[in-house]
This record gives structure tokens, C-alpha cells and sequence, in this order.
């Protein structure tokens, strides 16, 4: 008799035991419990310990911490069809545990398969310097319409970054081409902004030193002795035409007067030889007369 009341005793306690085991739940700060009774959807509990019907109740545990996604790489063809390898990466978090249960068998799997249909359908519309310049507006984009999709799920998709384009190496020379001709080209309009900004202040220049003739020649002396300083063998130096106009006419009077008498000279020289031909001829006839 002892020992059939202390088997049932066990059987008791063991009862018990398995009874609290499976009425009994703790649930962590992070975590919320969806509790299905006789297959019906009750209420969200938790978090902390949680009291439930055994063998009537099932909880399911689900996490409210923020998941990171990755996004497989995807093959894309950009819209000025230039071929691309593109991938992602995804951060999101349950923010109704009743729907992410109810409404979807798996949310990891799914947001996974709209995440990367989504990159696929947007990178495709986009050219491929708005793909590597304009990456916030993409990301942006790319998280509004997963999020859009998502919410019936009762999930909130906070970000979406691209993590990395690869590009065919072709694709890497061309664009290497493309940034030094951009290089040269902001070189030129800078050099050409430059000659013009010179142009006007020498313009202006011009206008203060043409008020007093003297400031010019201040100048050019300044100019000599700042040339005069270096090490150079040859200086060239200009010279104001007002000073070499007075040495040009005298030149000019110089060789005039020159000229006349030169044309005199040949005057009188042609003179002397037609007088010395004259008496050569009168000569041979004053000979014969006797």
C-alpha cells in the first residue's frame, strides 16, 4: 500500500512538473508571443512570464529586434545598357507580431525575394552615372517601395543601402577616359577664366597709366630692375614709341638730305665724264691742221 501511494505521489509531481513546463513561458525584452488557442489567434503577449492553458495554447516567439539582410548580388543591365554586378544590404524589424505570423510563412525569406526583385527593377531604370553619383536618391527609392510591399506583413523596413557596383574592366578604362577628359576640360575653362579675369585688370591698368605718360615709364624702369635680377643673359626690353619718334625723323631728315647730295654728286660726275669725252674727240682733228 506505502508503495502504491508513493508512485502516485511521483506520477503526481511529474504531472505537475510537465503541466507547469508547458503552461509556463518567459519571454526576453525583445520578443513578443502570438498565442494561438484551439488554432485561433487570441492576443500578443509578453514581454516577461507568460501564463498558458496546457495543451490548448501554442505561442509562437517573435523577435522585435532590427534584421540585417543581405542582398544576394544581382545581375542588371542599367538603362543605357551597360552591364553591372550590384549588391545590398537591408535592415528591418517587426513592428506587428500578429500580422508577421498570420500574414506571411516566413518574413526573412520573403523580404529577401522583394528586396532583390526590387534592386533588379529599379537599377534597371537608371543610367549608369546616376547609379554611382546619385546613390542616397537610389537607396531612398529602393526603401520606399520595399517598405511599401512589406507592411501588410507588419514589417518596417528602415534602411536600404548599395553596397558595391562592379563593372566590366572595359567599363573601368572608359570611365578612367571620361574623368581625365573632365580633368582637362575644367582645366582649360579655369586657364581661360583666369586670362580673362587678367585682361580686365590690365584693361584697368591701362585706363590709371594712361592718365600720366610718366607712370608708363615708371613702369617699364621697374620692369628693368626686376628683369635685371635674374641670372639671365639676354634682356629684352621694350621701348615706348614716343621716345623713338624723334630718333626715327631725324633718320628719316638724314637720309633725305643724304639723297640730294648724292643725286648732285652724280650730277657733276656725269658732267665731268661727257667733258672728258669731248675733248678726247676734238683732239685727232687739231693734229692735222698743219
Amino acid at each position: 500500500m506505502i508503495t502504491a501511494l508513493i508512485v502516485l505521489l511521483v506520477f503526481i509531481v511529474v504531472g505537475v512538473i510537465v503541466v507547469t513546463a508547458a503552461s509556463v513561458r518567459v519571454l526576453r525584452e525583445y520578443e513578443r508571443g502570438v498565442v494561438f488557442r484551439l488554432g485561433r489567434v487570441t492576443s500578443q503577449r509578453g514581454p516577461g512570464l507568460i501564463l498558458l492553458l496546457p495543451f490548448v495554447d501554442r505561442m509562437v516567439r517573435v523577435s522585435l529586434r532590427t534584421v540585417t539582410l543581405k542582398i544576394p548580388a544581382q545581375e542588371i543591365i542599367t538603362r543605357d545598357n551597360v552591364p553591372a554586378r550590384v549588391t545590398a544590404v537591408a535592415y528591418y524589424r517587426i513592428i506587428d507580431p500578429t500580422k508577421s505570423v498570420v500574414e506571411i510563412e516566413s518574413v526573412l525569406a520573403a523580404t529577401s525575394q522583394i528586396a532583390q526583385t526590387t534592386l533588379r527593377s529599379v537599377l534597371g531604370k537608371v543610367e549608369l552615372d546616376s547609379l554611382l553619383s546619385e546613390r542616397e536618391k537610389i537607396n531612398e527609392h529602393l526603401q520606399e517601395i520595399i517598405d511599401d510591399q512589406t507592411e501588410p506583413w507588419g514589417v518596417k523596413v528602415t534602411t536600404v543601402e548599395v553596397k558595391d557596383v562592379e563593372l566590366p574592366d572595359r567599363m573601368h578604362h572608359a570611365i578612367a577616359r571620361q574623368a581625365e577628359a573632365e580633368r582637362e576640360r575644367r582645366a582649360k575653362v579655369i586657364n581661360a577664366e583666369g586670362e580673362f579675369q587678367a585682361a580686365a585688370r590690365l584693361t584697368d591698368a591701362a585706363d590709371v597709366i594712361s592718365r600720366n605718360p610718366v607712370a608708363l615709364k615708371l613702369r617699364y624702369l621697374q620692369t628693368l630692375i626686376e628683369v635685371s635680377g635674374s641670372n639671365s643673359s639676354t634682356i629684352v626690353f621694350p621701348l615706348p614709341v614716343d621716345i623713338l619718334e624723334p630718333l626715327i625723323a631725324g633718320a628719316e631728315r638724314a637720309a633725305l638730305h643724304n639723297g640730294e647730295k648724292r643725286e648732285q654728286l652724280g650730277e657733276a660726275v656725269q658732267a665731268a665724264r661727257a667733258a672728258l669725252e669731248a675733248s678726247s674727240e676734238s683732239e685727232p682733228v687739231r693734229a692735222q691742221d698743219p
